[in-house]
């Protein structure tokens, strides 16, 4: 077995805190398409109409590999299933694709014995392979346990019998929604659970002397998933392996709340070098997946290339190294209104606009009634506005927080919620300074100078954290870093830039990830949510002169409930369909959206089949669980409520569970 495994520091679970630097694993071959060591990273995704519709999984297929797609995964359920994946390979074959298949497996071993005779490559589920989940609270002494992974091991090892024989490769595949009672009961619901039931199979496979093995640990909680991700590193490291990853956040949901919530938790993590295969799951055609993920994937395709060069013609001295697992960075509270336990606020700049009219305010959660001459706000308006030098010729809402830059704001007579931003030597240099909030330009960099030697420090300085760093998300992240070593607190609003020229609005299709809202929605979504998810940044700024203001609102608000740093809105959390699934995703998931969406803070689960359905909803206040044709289960947490109601009653339903727990709330 090949026991390199790279660089990663120790205690650390990436090669480099400070730079681009992907880890490199083991290779799997898979088909004729290589994953893992110097391979590209690998785009995949899943069908969703009934596998044993040959001619419909055949032609979703090809949509899907014309798309992008260099694996597709296919659902086999039962043995039936996993017999027709012959065809559909078959007639995929004679069509002239030639795009490796996975059997997707859940609960029935004889259908993966079957299908791993087959297709390129089997995932099976640790939570659900050879386990059960009845929400049971277990006990074993360890002679039991013992006895447990035994079991286990006894019904697994004819599946990696099978795989080593034919060339199949197999990914274990870990979901946080779908572990076993057996897991559940030895170590809680936690991201530590998550990795020891993948380790268990894994050490199988290895026991067996079979590696031809990928790895995901996947949950519809970003934070839970970059947490598993890497635990996982770091364990496979202690035991020397290098297993190839498959990156994924599940039951991501559709639209921009989709997007940007695969993005903060792949992102994140392709961020630190790991990752060697990627799925986005949506909640819509399959074909739409790929796109979204070649467009995140691409980022650090070209990051790795100009890094090399950069290196080769300066040979710049990197940053001081850090601690391999960053503290966190808890900032002070600033005049009771950021920083702390608060939760984190959003800049709006709003100088590039005609500030002639109230209504303009609109677009950043402010509605103007002319009528009553006052505003109304949202669950998504903004804390602060940027003007710049830039003066409006009516009056703003009174808990609207206004910035000018330092020579504008100094000027103003009544400079009541009204706030300075300063150069770092503007701010030395300056004589007159607010009494409660003075927002100072930094970077990573300027930590190293003379200039911030001499910064009067002191509780009213709120830093707005910038950066022109190649591997911004990293730069800003030593910055945190350091200043917690210099013991440090003051809050810090993390600011990104996207230049005009690469992100401007041009007519087309917003679904492609190429086009330049996507592509904001995604990037912001890394750049800013890899450092949320780790607690650092008591508020965000993106900062992009061509994206229209409403979309850089909600862009912003998005970030922060993915990170679950900022709840704004209704969550939900719904599978991307598959074979399984039960009723119409995509419209269902419309349906209930528009009938609940105005219920801030409450997550919904909607969820085609029982695979994940209970587990990852276990996160959810509510779900709607597809329970047979035409038939919905529905649940308060964990807890089923109603079993089998006809679908045409199903939201109406739920409604009154919603409004029986008091928590309904009639919409405007």
């Amino acid at each position: 077995m090949d026991t390199k495994i790279g660089n990663i520091l120790p205690g650390g679970y990436c090669n480099s805190l400070t730079e681009y630097s992907r880890w490199l694993t083991r290779e799997v071959a898979i088909g004729d398409v290589p994953l893992g060591g110097t391979n590209p990273i690998r785009i995949q995704s899943m069908t969703t109409v009934d596998t044993m519709d040959t001619i419909g999984s055949v032609e979703q297929t090809i949509r899907m590999v014309d798309a992008g797609c260099e694996y597709v995964r296919i659902t086999a359920p039962s043995i039936k299933e996993a017999y027709n994946l012959a065809e559909i390979k078959k007639e995929l074959r004679k069509r002239g694709y030639n795009v490796p298949l996975v059997a997707d497996i859940h609960f029935t071993p004889n259908a993966a014995e079957v299908a791993a005779r087959i297709v390129e490559k089997v995932r099976i589920n640790p939570g659900n392979y050879a386990d059960k989940k009845k929400f049971d609270q277990l006990h074993y002494t360890e002679a039991a346990y013992k006895a447990e992974l035994e079991r286990i091991y006894t019904k697994f090892a004819p599946l990696v019998k099978i795989c080593k024989e034919y060339g199949t490769a197999m990914r274990i595949g870990t979901n946080h929604g779908s572990l076993s009672d057996r897991i559940m009961s030895h170590y809680g619901d936690t991201p530590e659970g998550m990795v020891e039931s993948a380790m268990e199979f894994i050490r199988i496979c290895e026991d067996l002397k079979y590696y031809d093995l990928v790895i995901s640990m996947k949950s519809s909680n970003p934070q839970v998933m970059v947490r598993a991700y890497r635990l996982l590193v770091e364990k496979m490291v202690d035991e020397g392996m290098n297993y190839p990853l498959h990156l994924g956040v599940t039951e991501a949901g559709d639209g921009e709340d989709g997007r940007i919530k695969s993005a903060v938790g792949i992102g994140t993590l392709l961020e630190d070098g790991l990752g060697d295969t990627v799925r986005v799951s949506l909640t819509e055609e399959p074909e739409f997946e790929a796109p979204v993920a070649i467009a995140m994937v691409n980022r650090y395709t070209k990051r790795q290339q100009e890094a090399a060069r950069q290196k080769a013609e300066s040979n710049p001295i990197l940053p001081a190294a850090i601690q391999p697992v960053i503290r966190p960075y808890v900032s002070a509270e600033t005049n009771a209104f950021i920083g702390g336990s608060l939760v984190p606020r959003v800049v709006i700049d709003i100088s590039r606009t005609t500030l002639k009219d109230p209504t303009i305010l609109t677009d950043v959660g402010y509605k103007y009634d002319w009528m009553l001459d006052k505003y109304h706000m949202g669950e998504q308006s903004v804390d602060f506005v940027y003007l710049a030098d830039k003066l409006p010729s009516f009056n703003m809402p009174g808990n609207l927080k206004q910035l000018y830059d330092y020579p504008t704001w100094k000027t103003l007579t009544n400079k009541a919620n009204i706030h300075p931003v300063y150069t770092l030597h503007e701010f030395i240099e300056a004589d007159l300074k607010d009494s409660g909030l003075n927002m100072v330009r930094i970077s990573y960099a300027d930590l190293t100078t003379s200039e911030f030697e001499a910064l009067p420090i002191d509780r009213t300085i709120v830093f707005l954290l910038e950066t022109n760093a190649l591997h911004g998300m990293a730069d800003q992240r030593l910055f945190f870093s350091t200043l917690s070593e210099l013991g440090l607190n003051n809050p810090v609003i993390i600011c990104r830039h996207y230049p005009a020229e690469e992100f401007s609005a041009t007519p087309g299709d917003l679904m492609d990830p190429e086009e330049p809202l996507s592509k904001l929605q995604l990037y912001a979504a890394t750049d800013m949510g890899a450092l949320l998810v780790d607690g650092m940044g008591s508020g965000i700024w993106i900062d992009s002169p061509a994206t229209p203001i409403d979309k850089l609102v909600s862009a912003s608000f998005g970030i922060l409930q993915a990170t679950r740093s900022r709840i704004s809105k209704t969550e939900y959390i719904s599978c991307p369909s598959c074979g399984r699934t039960l009723f119409d995703l995509q419209e269902t998931t419309q349906m209930i959206r528009s009938r609940t969406n105005h219920l801030k803070g409450l997550k919904i689960g909607i969820m085609g089949c029982i695979v994940n359905g209970p587990g990852e909803m276990a996160d959810a206040d509510y779900g709607y669980v597809g329970a047979g044709p035409d038939k919905i289960t529905l649940y308060r947490g964990k807890e089923v409520v109603k079993r089998n109601v006809p679908s045409a009653n199903a939201l109406d339903e739920l409604i009154e569970i919603i409004r029986e727990d008091g928590r309904w709330i009639d919409p405007e």
